[in-house]
């Protein structure tokens, strides 16, 4: 037979079947989201959630995470730890057969685990076919026991290696580096925001994760623990510190209905968003589904039962509505479910139909004893309601007028837009520039086939301190919501974009590597994450990162993004070079941006992304919000990475 004919011959031989294994590293986006920071980190989510479920079925209160020196990570746990006895039908040690069989593991028994997290059920063998060596370690029945694997395969059986009084399980593993080309550094601050978040999600567990890359002044490895004894009420607390509650303190419940545990609490403060957390087992579900609607619905009726009978709405002239009873919200829906039914690989939008009456039901409840125990805080409530519906049909006008512009012609589109030639949306990416200079700048060094420029005029509004309707009567905003194209507000959600007619795939916020450029590019991304969050979600926003010196010897010359490029180019020029320090897009010349900035071929763009809501919502309100001590602290811890001009 030719090689040609081979080529084309389509049999039995061309089918490709992969073990689980196999399949996971040759799609491991499939498993774990991607293979960069994200899928990175999710390695050490999956390990961990097998402590966790450990924990939440009544046998572990303590668990260790380690960044080692060398980026690899170690867990344990005080749990039962993983069965080493013979697999009957797999013919190997059970640890074995949890290690290297995709789809193994005791959460799918329920006499082992009622509830449990994990992705899918791929967890901790998906990370052994990702790591490049993993070893697992059991303590268990006073013998501790041991296996290691290289690519997912084991190197030998399980074998005893000594006795304990110790009881659980530890798991170290290194990422591979041909699967995680991006990066294998782990970051800490993310690590530890997954860890509050568990601690809180499972109080009266101890969590501590120690990085041994760093020390303190002291000497001591950089730690931290996290241990929560009222669980979702302190979560509250930590999510709101830096908002101005209304209310005397946390709602907040704890209990079962139909066979559904369900825990709730809330607060109201004197923000203008609502910030709604959802978990199901662990698992952040940013896309909500029928635990969020539930608590939405049970909200919603036994609020505005309670305010009617009050007789504070009877001279109210225009409806209130869901949105009004959630604005200066913040509350948090942890629901535990032993089958639940997720819409899409990525475990965020939760299907159970039967989840939205037990969550209704527990929220009513807890309301309806809440409102009637503190009349107080519950006329605060329906005050801040009534307020809320006021500014929301005068928003509602400012929003008719955006509306209006961006559904018009393209002769309605912002006067300073330049717009661009190409049609597909996908191909299309617009820079929003802080000010007429650089916008300019922008404009002559761009590729006017695919690359649009919007110039902002100054620092547009802080929309976390503003009213609805100050932000859609905002000029800068209205240019922004005019030039995107996106549509405002549905029957369930009057903040709710719609996407459909989306301009441009890529929204680049472009502005100055200064102090005030960086405050610029912060109330712009606060914009996008209250107001356009699904831009973000869908990977649509960017940060443009223009150079902060050009170094220069004769007619040799390169740029440099920090001071330490700086100083070793300057270093491989062996001295007598020039340095220019960038203070702002306007002192670039139209190619230079173009070649730093601009250019796809060249330019580095920071995609923006949320992996924690809660941790975004905190850091968004204390950056932008009215408490400046808690900014400073911020600001003097980070101050290693921001740039301060003398």
């Amino acid at each position: 037979m030719s090689e040609e004919v081979k080529k084309n011959k389509y049999s039995a031989d061309s089918i490709q079947a992969l073990e689980g294994m196999e399949h996971v590293r040759m799609r491991p986006s499939m498993y774990i989201g991607d293979t960069g920071v994200r899928g990175l980190h999710h390695l050490v989510y999956e390990v961990v959630d097998n402590s966790i479920d450990e924990a939440m079925a009544g046998h572990c209160d303590s668990i260790k995470v380690t960044i080692n020196e060398d980026n690899s990570i170690t867990t344990e746990d005080n749990g039962r730890g993983i069965p080493i006895d013979l697999h009957k039908k797999e013919g190997v040690s059970a640890l074995e057969v949890v290690m290297t069989k995709i789809g193994a593991g005791g959460k799918f028994d329920k006499d082992s685990y009622k509830v449990s997290g994990g992705l899918h059920g791929v967890g901790v063998s998906c990370v052994n076919a990702l790591s490049e060596h993993l070893t697992a370690t059991v303590y268990r029945d006073g013998e501790k026991w041991q296996q290691e694997y290289n690519l997912g395969k084991p190197q030998y059986p399980v074998k005893q290696i000594g006795d304990t009084d110790l009881s659980g399980t530890t798991v170290t593993f290194k990422p591979d580096p041909s699967i995680f080309q991006q990066t294998l550094e782990y970051n800490y601050d993310t690590l530890a925001s997954r860890m509050r978040e568990l601690s809180y999600l499972n109080k009266g567990i101890t969590i501590t994760l120690t990085d041994k890359r760093r020390k303190e002044d002291d000497g001591e490895f950089v730690q931290d623990t996290f241990y929560s004894d009222e669980g979702l009420k302190e979560f509250i607390r930590f999510l709101d510190g830096n908002r101005e509650a209304i209310i005397s303190d946390v709602i907040s419940m704890e209990g079962e209905k139909n066979d559904i545990p369900v825990e709730v609490a809330m607060i109201y403060n004197t923000s203008f968003n609502e910030n709604l957390h959802s978990y199901v087992n662990n698992i952040n579900t940013h896309e909500g589904g029928t635990h969020l609607s539930g608590f939405r619905r049970g909200l919603t009726t036994t609020l505005k039962k309670y305010a009617d009978a009050s007789g504070l709405l009877d001279k109210i002239k225009f409806e209130i509505t869901g949105d009004d009873f959630r604005e200066g919200l913040t509350a948090i829906i942890s629901v535990k479910v032993q089958e639940p039914q997720f819409e899409g690989q990525t475990k965020t939008k939760l299907g159970n139909r039967e989840v939205t009456s037990a969550v209704s039901q527990a929220v009513s409840e807890m309301l309806e004893n809440y409102l009637e125990e503190n009349p107080n805080d519950a006329k605060t409530i329906v005050q801040k309601v009534i307020l809320a519906a006021q500014a929301r049909n005068a928003a509602k006008k400012a929003r008719e007028m955006v509306q209006r512009k961006t559904v018009m012609s393209v002769g309605g589109l912002p006067g300073k837009l330049s717009d661009c030639s190409e049609q597909d949306p996908a191909q299309c990416e617009v820079f929003l520039v802080e000010g007429d200079s650089a916008g300019g700048t922008a404009k002559q060094g761009r590729d006017r086939k695919f690359q649009a420029i919007l110039p902002l005029r100054g620092k547009i509004l802080n929309v976390e301190k503003a009213m609805s309707h100050r932000v859609f009567d905002n000029e800068e905003i209205k240019n922004i919501y005019t030039a995107l194209g996106v549509t405002i507000g549905t029957e369930d959600d009057s903040k709710a974009l719609n996407l459909s007619k989306l301009r441009y795939h890529k929204v680049v916020i472009m502005c100055d590597a200064d102090v005030d450029g960086s405050h610029i590019e912060t109330l712009i991304l606060t914009f996008f994450f209250r107001y356009m969050k699904e831009l973000i979600e869908n990977g649509h926003i960017f940060i443009a990162t223009p150079p902060l010196y050009l170094v220069k010897k004769g007619q040799k010359k390169r740029y440099a993004w920090n001071d330490k490029e700086r100083d070793e180019i300057a270093e491989s020029y062996s001295g007598g070079v020039q340095i220019q320090r960038y203070k702002g897009l306007g002192e670039m010349n139209a190619s230079q941006l173009w070649d730093t900035t601009m250019d796809p071929e060249h330019r580095m763009l920071r995609q923006v992304n949320i992996d924690n809501g809660g941790e975004a919502d905190r850091i968004f309100s204390m950056l932008m919000g009215d408490e400046v001590p808690p900014r400073r602290e911020f600001i003097e811890k980070n101050a290693k990475y921001a740039n301060i001009d003398a």
